[in-house]
C-alpha cells in the first residue's frame, strides 16, 4: 500500500473569481472506490482496479482489507491490483484504523461480521464522534458481537457465526444496506432488506458484477434486496467512473461565477446520485448533459455548466437521499439565487462527518447570507449573482465538504472568504486544489 500526499493544510483564502473554464476528467467516484477495494478483497481471483480515487478514505479501506489478508497493490496512477482471499479472512494483528472514513469502517464491519473473524475498529477524532449503532445494532441482529464506546468507535468485535436476517432501516443510508448485504454474504440463510426510500445502490450493482446470486425488486420508491448466503464473489475489472458528489463543487462554482464554462467528462449518472443536478435544473442552471461510456455497470456523462440566473425552489424532502452529501454546496449555489430555497427532510445531515446542517447553516451566515435552520430542514434567502459579501470564515469541524463548500463560495462573493482547514479536503478529494486551478479559482493560504 503506497501513501497519498498531504495536500494543503491549514486556513485558506478563496479570492472572487471571474470567468471559471476548462475541461476536467471527473474525480474517480468514492463509494465505487470503496467498495472496489473491499469486494476484491472478498472474491475469488485477482481484480484490477482502474481511476481508483486515491483520497485518504479510500486508501485507508485498501489498507483494512490488506490486514484482513488480501493482496491489495498499487500498479500505476488509479490502477490496482487486489487479491481476493474467497472470502476467507484473517483475524488482523492491529485495529484497523479507518482516519475519517466512515464509509469505510460502516461497510468493513459487516465484512468482517460476516466472516466470522474478529476485529477492532479504530478512527480519527471525527470518525470517533460519528454513530455506530445503526450498523452495529443491525449486524447484533446476525449475531453479531461489538462492543462500542457509547455507540462510537473504537469497537470490538468478536469472532461470530451470523443468520439472515430481514431489516428496514429507519433511516435511509446506503451505509447501513451495505453493510448488512456485506455481513449476508458470510450469514447462513436469506438476509433481506427492504428500503422505503431508494438510496445509492453501487453495492447491488456491484456485487452482481462480482457474480452475486442477488434479487432487487424496486416498488415506485421503495426496494427490497434479497441475497441467500453464505456465497463467494468472483475477480471482475472495474473501472471507477466519476463522483458526481465531488464534480459538484466546480459545476456549482460555474453557475454562481459570472462568465463560466466548465466541462467534466465520466460523471455517473446513476439516478440514486443525481438528485442535486436534477434540483439545479429546476433552479434554471445552464447544464448540459451528454451520455458517455458505461464504467462499473454505471452510465456516466459529460456535464458543462454555465453562468445562470437561479431562481429559489422547494427541494422535495424525498430526493435527499439522492444527494444527502449535496446539500452543502447546493445550499451555497442557493445563497447566489434569486428567491428562497427550502430544504427539508435532511435529519441524515445531522450525523455525517460533522453536524452538517448546522455547519452549513453557519457558513452561510459568516459571510452576510440570510439562512434559516429547522430541526430537519434549511431555509436560504438568496442574494443573486456577486449578491453576497463574503469576508466570512468556515468553520470546517473536520468536514471536508463544509470546506469545498466554504472555498466556492468565497469564489463567488465580492470580497471572498476563508475556511479554517482544508487539510480533510484530501480525504475525499486530493486533485480539488489543482483543478480549481486549472479552472482559473485563486485559493491560496493565509
Amino acid at each position: 500500500m503506497s501513501e497519498t500526499s498531504s495536500g494543503p493544510r491549514g486556513p485558506m483564502l478563496a479570492r472572487p473569481a471571474q470567468g471559471l473554464s476548462g475541461r476536467l476528467a471527473a474525480p474517480g467516484d468514492k463509494s465505487v472506490s470503496h467498495r472496489s477495494f473491499i469486494f476484491g478483497a472478498l472474491a475469488r481471483g485477482e481484480t484490477r482496479i482502474t481511476g481508483l480515487l486515491e483520497s485518504e478514505d479510500v486508501l485507508n479501506t485498501g489498507k483494512a482489507m490488506a490486514a484482513l489478508g488480501a493482496g491489495v497493490e498499487r500498479t500505476g496512477p488509479g490502477e490496482w491490483r487486489v487479491t481476493g482471499c474467497a472470502g476467507a479472512l484473517t483475524t488482523p494483528s492491529a485495529p484497523l484504523d479507518f482516519g475519517n472514513a466512515g464509509t469505510g469502517v460502516r461497510l468493513v464491519m459487516g465484512v468482517v461480521a460476516g466472516a466470522g473473524v474478529g476485529a477492532d475498529f479504530v478512527g480519527d477524532a471525527s470518525l470517533s464522534s460519528r454513530p455506530m449503532r445503526r450498523v452495529t445494532d443491525p449486524l447484533g441482529e446476525m449475531g453479531a458481537r461489538f462492543t462500542t464506546s457509547d455507540g462510537r468507535l473504537p469497537a470490538h468485535l468478536e469472532p461470530s457465526r451470523l443468520t439472515g436476517l430481514s431489516y428496514t432501516p429507519p433511516i435511509a443510508s446506503a451505509q447501513v444496506k451495505s453493510a448488512i448485504l456485506l455481513a449476508g454474504l458470510g450469514a447462513e440463510g436469506e438476509t433481506c432488506v427492504h428500503e422505503p426510500q431508494i438510496t445509492r445502490d453501487h453495492t447491488e450493482t456491484m456485487l452482481k458484477s462480482f457474480g452475486a446470486d442477488i434479487d432487487v425488486t424496486r416498488d415506485g420508491p421503495a426496494c427490497t434486496i434479497r441475497l441467500a448466503g453464505p456465497q463467494t464473489l468472483t475477480a471482475c475489472p472495474v473501472d471507477v467512473p466519476g463522483d458526481p458528489s465531488s464534480s459538484a463543487f466546480a459545476l456549482v462554482a460555474a453557475l454562481i461565477i459570472p462568465d463560466s464554462d466548465v466541462t467534466l467528462t465520466g460523471v455517473m449518472d446513476n439516478p440514486a446520485r443525481t438528485g442535486l443536478f436534477t434540483t439545479l435544473q429546476e433552479m434554471g442552471a445552464d447544464l448540459t448533459l451528454q451520455p458517455g461510456p458505461d464504467m462499473a455497470g454505471e452510465k456516466t456523462m459529460t456535464i458543462t455548466a454555465r453562468t445562470s440566473t437561479l431562481k429559489g425552489i422547494e427541494v422535495p424532502a424525498e430526493r435527499a437521499p439522492a444527494m444527502i452529501d449535496e446539500y452543502p454546496i447546493l445550499a451555497v449555489a442557493a445563497a447566489f439565487a434569486e428567491g428562497t430555497t427550502f430544504m427539508p427532510g435532511l435529519e441524515e445531515l445531522r450525523a455525517k462527518e460533522s453536524d452538517r446542517l448546522a455547519g452549513t447553516a453557519a457558513l452561510l451566515a459568516a459571510s452576510g447570507v440570510s439562512v434559516e435552520t429547522g430541526e430537519d430542514s434549511l431555509t436560504v434567502h438568496g442574494a443573486g449573482l456577486r449578491g453576497i459579501e463574503g469576508g466570512g470564515r468556515t468553520a470546517t469541524h473536520h468536514d471536508h465538504r463544509l470546506a469545498m463548500s466554504g472555498l466556492v463560495l468565497g469564489l463567488a462573493s465580492r470580497a471572498g472568504a476563508s475556511v479554517d482547514d482544508v487539510a480533510m479536503i484530501a480525504t475525499s478529494y486530493p486533485d480539488f486544489f489543482d483543478h480549481m486551478a486549472a479552472l482559473g479559482a485563486v485559493l491560496e493560504p493565509v
